[in-house]
């Protein structure tokens, strides 16, 4: 145990370093290693802050509405939470872990309620001689398990149950046929929740849910030739009635033959570019995804022959 109160008194001095706490604001005392606590408390006596009166120990409410916590005694921020120390509480000011496992009912820290409620170690920064110990509670102390994922990494939890896809690639001529330098090729997506949108989901933490929804803006075609084709829609599937003109709406024509090119056919990528908007706790933001699909299209040139 005296390892584990050491590296952790080692982890505090760094904590107070961290916030700006220093001889030069106010003196170190300890340090305190209460019964039954895994860690051993160093405790900073500052002076008041004339800026401060009166101040709160209320939590504040930061960006995107995620929960933010203050140590009055330490005058500064303090993390919500920690893996080694737990949950802040800013009630109490102090961290609160659940003991695991729990202690036998003959704890004194039990004070005569076992089985009923939880044993918490605890950990008061900056409190002189009751900064830490076994606590009993009924219930999980305030903080306990609070918000800390803030909402925008949920929104991008929400996208990645989205099954968010590169466009089905639909193009004329077909796959498997050869096209013609100086014809007409037509490029389209089939249009599904996944291919085009629009689509949504949620993603969930206690306290905070997030909805995203998510749209596909444009298609960016790279056609093998080094020509980029930018579509601001689906575009149009081609049939046989509409005849050999351009698309209406995303088309390309080939200049040269894709004779030579690996396989003898021009390799094209297709990147869909996403617009995801989400709210969620009390805010909103926006998102951009891309995804990509690939085939290739063969093109020949015209021989004309002359007798």
């Amino acid at each position: 145990m005296l390892t584990r109160r050491r590296s952790v008194f080692t982890l505090f001095v760094a904590i107070a370093l961290a916030l700006g706490v220093g001889s030069a604001n106010g003196a170190a005392v300890g340090p305190d290693c209460p019964p039954h606590s895994e860690y051993c408390v160093i405790t900073v006596e500052t002076p008041g802050n004339p800026g401060q009166p009166g101040s709160s120990s209320g939590p504040t409410s930061g960006p995107g509405g995620v929960r933010v916590c203050y140590s009055t005694l330490l005058g500064t921020a303090v993390p919500c939470h920690s893996d080694s120390l737990g949950w802040w509480s800013q009630i109490d000011e102090c961290y609160y872990r659940l003991v695991d496992p729990q202690p036998a009912g003959s704890e004194p820290a039990w004070e005569n309620h076992f089985p009923d409620g939880a044993i918490y170690g605890s950990m008061c920064p900056g409190v002189r001689g009751t900064g830490g110990g076994w606590v009993w509670f009924p219930t999980p102390p305030d903080g306990f398990g609070a918000v800390t994922t803030t909402p925008a990494e949920l929104a991008q939890r929400a996208v990645g149950t989205m099954q968010l896809a590169g466009p089905a690639i639909g193009i004329a001529p077909k796959p498997g046929s050869t096209g013609l330098v100086g014809i007409p090729v037509w490029l389209w997506t089939d249009v599904s929740p996944t291919t085009w949108g629009p689509t949504s989901a949620s993603a969930s933490i206690p306290g905070l849910t997030v909805t995203a929804t998510a749209q596909a803006k444009r298609i960016v075609w790279d056609m093998g030739d080094g020509t980029k084709v930018t579509c601001t829609t689906p575009g149009t599937v081609y049939s046989k009635s509409l005849g050999g003109g351009p698309s209406p709406t995303c088309g390309h024509i080939y200049r040269e033959s894709s004779a030579g090119k690996p396989g003898d056919a021009f390799a094209l990528t297709a990147t869909t570019t996403w617009e995801v908007t989400w709210t969620g706790g009390g805010t909103s933001g926006t998102l951009t995804v891309t995804r990509a699909s690939s085939t290739t299209i063969r093109i020949g040139e015209l021989q004309v022959l002359v007798t």
